[in-house]
């Protein structure tokens, strides 16, 4: 069961906050060493909170593409493990204009939640 706010994305965003502007600046002045960890730190955390926020909407959206571009429902991995298949086999390959659209829209998906600075 999902709780009131803050919500989980809210949380990991304050901790992630905290921990750019006051924890790792104290760190660079007493062990630069520590205050790299903790920027490694909180990238993971922030990470973690775009994930929370954007992942179930990019979940959705590649469900939704994947039973379009498959021609059939299942579970998200299921349906991921068949376009591997089919991949594989050399049943799709990049002429497809379909299934380079979704790749393009899953991987935008997956940037923005890794990396949102990269594009």
């Amino acid at each position: 069961m999902a709780q009131d706010r803050p919500t989980a994305a809210e949380m990991l965003a304050a901790v992630v906050d905290f921990l750019r502007e006051e924890a790792t600046p104290a760190l660079d002045l007493a062990d630069p060493r520590l205050g790299f960890q903790m920027r490694v730190a909180a990238n993971a955390l922030a990470i973690l909170e775009r994930e929370a926020r954007l992942g179930p909407a990019a979940n959705a959206g590649e469900h939704r593409r994947l039973v379009a571009l498959l021609g059939r429902d299942a579970p998200l991995d299921d349906l991921n493990r068949e376009l591997a298949r089919q991949l594989r086999a050399g049943e799709r390959d990049e002429r497809d204009a379909a299934l380079m659209a979704h790749l393009d829209a899953t991987i935008a998906d997956k940037i923005a939640i890794a990396n949102p600075k990269w594009r």
